[in-house]
């Protein structure tokens, strides 16, 4: 006998091809008890499985087709072998469910779809007569959606359909394919096959039903989402994306994406059990999406759309999301592979005719990448190279004897200058660059005046390459301004001028670069701005000049009494382009007088008037009577609906400075309590959130302090409805910090104040973002608004009984705290600290007792509250008073012994009285309950 597993195998394979069953079995059988080795076990059970089928031992070949799963969960010759045997037992249900993960693995195997029907109809059969023993209940569930599937799809593929069942059954789909149930039904009832014949009708409404279908069943599948990407293929994706079609090409985007998602892991991974659990390789179809994405972005076929969605993806998707992680390998990947082509979409000149498609994104966009990719790189090598490529494709770009490719090379510059700031810097050192674009400048060309221009723009940022520019082309930009009759040159050159004046660093540069004053720029600015008959990129230059001379208070006054130009501003605003939001919003900080500004200190004003050196003095129309006309103004022209449209922006448009911008803005709307009802009705409550999650950390303080204010005061469920009222906590708590000032700290209180006496959720919440600490500080705080909202907050919180248990915990001063600030002399902190040991004294009888030992004080306090003049306070020493009466008869004895006995005599015997009958009635019960304990005995007994 042989003694070699594989031998006996192959042995066994022998016999089986010449249809001798009994000796293959034999074979596999002995090598099953010889072997060791895993893999080699699930081949010989899966093949033993064979064996048993042509015997037609069908229970025998189900059990070693399930013995083979065990050990390899995909492996697709024990999934059919066991289906084949189940369906011959009776068992159609489960050998449907084998059928449906072969098809699963191979989706394009016709034998596979061809099993499915057929057990599909036998199901149906006997389901028509109600006849199939050892059906289960899934079994009829799944029926039953088998049945919903195939009515939509024969509804939505009959051009002669109602068009209103259409779209229900369009819409019933897209829920269904969300369900896993749902998605597994149609996919595996030949659904991606008709999915892709409605894409085909050319009907928009269909198309979208099916990409939106698709999505849903990609969702947190990574199997069935790396089946349905090789059915479609990448390419046919990426073709429907490039599509003129605004809705179907960002549908067709959010199907890759939750693709993409899937195969790196990030889908919310749904595990079925162990056979489902099926391991695959997603290197190889990343790569093959990226390089299809890179592809496109020098397609000509692809529409300007399509390019911005492939960036989108490719934004999103490349850079690593936490720089903790070392494997940058996917940037890497793209820069080897296609920075060039990135390059070559920002050198695009869209007045030129061989003009790649393009919308008004796509460039900034592109930019974007470019310092993402840039961002990503963890060396000096890494970021050398990345410069190298740079610097090649420039140069292959700059050609003295033609002008349209040198064209594109500054182009290329200006569009890095975009993106990583510090490697356009680099690029404008190289030999001839700067020459070249204040050279273009002159040209007659006004193609070229235009890109020079630009170029010259971003080029100014740094005040090193401003002076350059200021030395060699501020003549030129005058000039340009003066003399071209092109309204998009003319308004480039007047950003320009503002731009080098902004960088020359002084208050006096518009004046000194530009022609005119700053109001008669500001006025052309506008005036560019409300023409409509100008294409939108021209007219966001005109808002980013604006966004420099707003700096003049006379200039600001003007523009926000320009109702016209304000709206026609926030207009372009909600087109969220990532040179408009910044722009948008830097002029609504100047507005709103929302930047930072340094006190001056008197004395050293004083010193500084002496030594006859120049002191600038506060504007008139910058003091506080004219910051808060000006923000009426604005919020009349609909500024909070605007500002809530630049939130929503894609991460890659709105910039961490662009948010800190926001947030400012927000927070000077904010200042009048009277104006917080109607940020929160046109979406600001909505809108600070993500503003104080992410972002610089400034602006994460400024939309806190924001979201603070309009807590402090408003209904929570009306400013923060459902969910969302949670997500605003953490913001608050975050403004509980010594680094914080008080006036941030005192709103901050008031809006978790406000909170915690909503619901036992939202105390729960506070709690476990760990405030009690932060609130107990503020509780020793000697400024006394602090101490009172503190104190306030605290007695709120009490009612949560974790909290009453902290309360409770030896080793803490919790209760002397509460117990000494009711002896207070500011009646507020009285009234809340006093409420807070009411509450506390009535749900833990263990702080009834507590009480009397952490601090000698506490009955002279206690008796000062139940005498008190302010009703309220005395109420609540009444209500502590029973409490502890009613805690334990030894305590009541305590207090009937002390003077506290008389007080609640002479409160009890006041006649009866509306505006006082609860204290009354509060001193009467514990004199009752002292009765009751025999330790006081009724007057007539007496």
């Amino acid at each position: 006998q042989m003694e070699n597993p594989i031998q006996l195998k192959e042995e066994g394979n022998k016999y089986f091809q010449a249809s001798d069953y009994e000796k293959a079995l034999q074979s596999y059988t002995q090598a099953i008890k010889l072997n060791k080795d895993k893999a080699l076990q699930a081949v010989l059970y899966r093949n033993r499985a064979a064996c048993f089928l042509k015997k037609e031992e069908y229970a025998k070949a189900a059990s070693d087709a399930s013995r083979a799963i065990d050990i390899n969960a995909s492996d697709i010759k024990a999934l059919y072998r066991r289906s084949q045997a189940l369906e011959k037992l009776g068992k159609l249900d489960q050998a449907f469910k084998d059928a449906q993960k072969c098809a699963t693995l191979e989706p394009r195997n016709k034998n596979f779809q061809e099993t499915l029907r057929r057990l599909g109809a036998n199901i149906q059969e006997k389901v028509n007569a109600r006849n199939c023993p050892g059906f289960t209940d899934q079994g009829w569930e799944i029926l039953a959606l088998d049945s919903r599937v195939q009515k939509m799809f024969e509804i939505l593929l009959d051009e002669n359909s109602d068009k209103e069942k259409r779209e229900k059954a369009a819409n019933n789909l897209i829920v269904l394919g969300r369900e896993e149930a749902g998605a597994e039904r149609i996919f595996q009832n030949n659904g991606i096959n008709l999915l892709l014949q409605l894409i085909e009708t050319k009907n928009p409404e269909l198309i979208l039903a099916a990409v939106r279908t698709l999505s849903g069943m990609c969702t947190g599948h990574k199997a069935r989402a790396t089946a349905i990407l090789h059915y479609l293929g990448i390419d046919s994706i990426c073709m429907w994306m490039s599509v003129d079609n605004e809705e179907i090409s960002l549908a067709v985007c959010n199907l890759l994406q939750t693709i993409t998602d899937c195969l790196l892991g990030q889908g919310k991974e749904e595990h079925h059990g162990k056979e489902e659990a099926l391991v695959l390789d997603t290197k190889k179809d990343l790569k093959m999406i990226t390089m299809r994405l890179l592809d496109m972005l020098v397609s000509k076929n692809v529409s300007g759309q399509g390019r911005d969605r492939a960036l989108n993806l490719l934004n999103k998707n490349i850079p690593r999301k936490d720089l903790k992680d070392h494997d940058n390998s996917r940037s890497i990947f793209v820069i080897d592979n296609g920075l060039k082509k990135i390059l070559k979409v920002v050198g695009q000149i869209p007045e030129m005719p061989d003009c790649l498609p393009l919308t008004e994104n796509t460039q900034l966009t592109a930019s974007v990448l470019l310092n993402k990719l840039y961002d990503d790189l963890r060396c000096d090598p890494e970021r050398d190279n990345y410069r190298l490529i740079c610097e090649e494709y420039i140069k292959s770009k700059i050609d003295p004897q033609d002008m349209d490719k040198t064209l594109h090379a500054v182009q290329i510059v200006s569009g890095v200058l975009q993106g990583p700031f510090d490697l356009g810097n680099k690029l404008l050192g190289m030999k001839g660059v700067m020459e070249m674009m204040v050279a273009l400048c002159g040209s007659e060309r006004e193609i070229d005046q235009l890109v020079a221009v630009e170029a010259l723009i971003h080029a100014s940022t740094k005040l090193s390459r401003a002076t350059f520019i200021i030395t060699n082309g501020v003549t030129l930009l005058k000039e340009i301004y003066k003399k071209t009759k092109n309204e998009k040159i003319k308004i480039r050159a007047l950003v320009g001028l503002c731009k080098l004046g902004s960088a020359g660093g002084t208050d006096y540069g518009l004046r000194q670069f530009a022609e005119g004053s700053t109001e008669k720029l500001a006025k052309q600015c506008r005036k560019w701005l409300c023409n409509t008959s100008i294409d939108a990129r021209t007219r966001k230059w005109a808002v980013e000049g604006l966004s420099y001379l707003t700096l003049d208070a006379d200039v600001k006054d003007d523009f926000v009494e320009d109702e016209p130009a304000l709206k026609a501003m926030f207009d372009l605003a909600k087109a969220s382009d990532k040179t408009i939001l910044y722009s948008v919003a830097s002029a609504l900080v100047n507005c709103t007088n929302s930047y930072d500004t340094k006190e001056l200190v008197p004395e050293l004003v004083q010193l500084a008037k002496f030594s006859k050196q120049h002191v600038p003095e506060e504007h008139p129309k910058d003091k506080k009577d004219f910051v808060v006309k000006r923000v009426k103004r604005l919020l009349k022209a609909g500024v909070v609906s605007a500002l809530a449209c630049m939130v929503k922006a894609d991460s890659a448009i709105l910039t961490d400075q662009s948010k800190e911008l926001i947030a400012r803005v927000f927070l000077a709307l904010c200042e009048d309590p009277k104006d917080r009802g109607t940020i929160v009705a046109q979406g600001g409550g909505k809108a600070l959130i993500p503003l104080a999650v992410e972002g610089t950390d400034v602006g994460k303080i400024k939309a806190s302090h924001a979201l603070a204010k309009i807590a402090a005061i408003s209904n929570p469920d009306i400013a923060f409805p459902g969910e969302r009222v949670y997500e605003v906590v953490r913001p608050l708590v975050s403004l509980l910090n010594t680094e914080r000032d008080g006036l941030q700290n005192y709103e901050a209180l008031l809006g978790l104040t406000n909170f915690s006496g909503r619901s036992d959720k939202l105390r729960l919440k506070i709690v476990k973002e760990k405030a009690l600490p932060d609130i107990e500080n503020y509780m020793f705080e000697n400024h006394d608004q602090l101490r009172q909202a503190a104190t306030e907050c605290m007695c709120n919180l009490v009612v949560n009984k974790e909290v009453q248990e902290r309360f409770v915990a030896d080793g803490n001063d919790r209760l002397k705290l509460v117990v000494l600030l009711c002896g207070e002399d500011d009646e507020k902190v009285q009234v809340a600290a006093a409420g807070a040991l009411a509450m506390l004294t009535a749900a833990q009888k263990k702080l009834c007792l507590k009480m009397t030992q952490v601090t000698t004080q506490w009955l002279e306090i206690l008796q000062r509250l139940c005498l008190h003049d302010n009703m309220e306070i005395q109420h609540r020493g009444l209500v502590i008073a029973f409490n502890l009466i009613s805690a334990d008869k030894e305590l009541a004895k305590k207090l009937v012994e002390s003077e506290l006995l008389e007080i609640l005599t002479y409160v009890g015997k006041q006649e009866d009285h509306p505006k006082k009958q609860h204290i009354i009635s509060v001193a009467r019960d514990c004199l009752t309950k002292c009765m009751d304990y025999e330790l006081i005995k009724p007057l007539s007994q007496a």
